[in-house]
C-alpha cells in the first residue's frame, strides 16, 4: 500500500463516522494528518473516536445541510488550524420508487444532504483555501451521477450535480494551487446499501463487469492521492471507479 506524505496538513471529512469516510479518516492519520470528522449523529462520532484512538482526530456534530451550522464549525476550526483537505462524503440514497411516486419530502432530502451540502461545505472552505494558496478538494459522487440508475432519480440527480459543481468549481480555482475532483464509485458494502431493496442492490451489482462491489480500502487509496501535493495538476476531472460499469 502506498504511503502518502500528509503531514503538517489538516483535512475535514464529512460523513467521517463511518463506511468510506471513517476509512479515509483513518489512512489520513497514518499518513501523518490532523483530521476533523463531520456527522449528524454524535453516537457514531464517539464510537469512531474510541475506535481510532488517535489524538489527531477531532470530529463535530453537524449537519451539512445547515448552512448555518457548517458556516459555524468551520468558523471554529480555523481559530486553530488551516483546512487543507475537504473530503465531501457525506450522502444518503433514500428510497427506491419511480420518479412520478417519488416522495417530494425524500427527493427535497437526498438534494439537501447530497449536492446543497456538497455546495455549502465548499462555500464556507473555499476563501479560506483561497487565502492560503493551497488545497484539496474531493467530492464524493457515484457512478449513478453518469449513468442515472433507474427508481433512483433523486439520487442520480444529486450526484449528477455534484459532478458539475466539481467541474465548475476546479475551473474557477484553477489559477491557486487548490485542486478539485471527484471520485464516480460504483456500490461498496457499506451501510448505505441497507437504504435500498435488495432487488435494487443486486441489480447495481449486475452492471459491475467486475462482478463484485467495491471495497471501501480502494476508495480511500485513491481519496489519499487526490489529497495529496502529489496531485498537482489534476482538477475539475471525475475518476472512475466503477469495476468496468461506467462508459465514460
Amino acid at each position: 500500500m502506498h504511503q502518502f506524505d500528509l503531514k503538517n496538513k489538516t483535512a475535514v471529512i464529512t460523513g467521517g463516522a463511518q463506511g468510506f469516510g471513517l476509512d479515509i479518516a483513518k489512512k489520513f492519520l497514518s499518513s501523518g494528518s490532523k483530521v476533523f470528522i463531520w456527522d449528524i449523529d454524535e453516537k457514531e462520532l464517539l464510537k469512531a473516536t474510541k475506535e481510532v484512538n488517535n489524538s489527531n482526530l477531532n470530529y463535530n456534530v453537524v449537519d451539512v445541510s445547515n448552512f448555518e451550522q457548517v458556516q459555524k464549525t468551520v468558523n471554529d476550526i480555523i481559530l486553530k488550524n488551516k483546512i487543507d483537505i475537504l473530503i465531501n462524503n457525506a450522502g444518503i440514497t433514500g428510497p427506491t420508487a419511480e420518479l412520478w411516486n417519488y416522495n417530494i419530502k425524500e427527493w427535497n432530502s437526498i438534494i439537501n444532504i447530497n449536492l446543497h451540502g456538497t455546495f455549502y461545505c465548499c462555500k464556507s472552505i473555499v476563501p479560506h483555501m483561497i487565502k492560503n494558496n493551497y488545497g484539496r478538494i474531493v467530492n464524493i459522487a457515484s457512478v449513478a451521477g453518469k449513468d442515472g440508475n433507474a427508481n433512483a432519480s433523486a439520487y442520480s440527480s444529486a450526484k449528477a450535480g455534484v459532478i458539475g459543481l466539481t467541474k465548475s468549481l476546479g475551473k474557477e480555482l484553477a489559477k491557486y494551487n487548490i485542486a478539485v475532483n471527484a471520485i464516480t464509485p460504483a456500490g461498496a458494502k457499506t451501510k448505505i446499501l441497507d437504504q435500498m431493496s435488495k432487488e435494487h442492490v443486486q441489480w447495481m451489482l449486475s452492471k459491475v463487469p467486475r462482478g463484485r462491489f467495491l471495497e471501501i480500502n480502494e476508495l480511500s487509496s485513491m481519496v489519499c492521492w487526490l489529497s495529496s501535493e502529489e496531485n498537482s495538476f489534476s482538477t475539475a476531472a471525475v475518476f472512475d471507479i466503477s469495476g468496468g460499469r461506467s462508459t465514460y
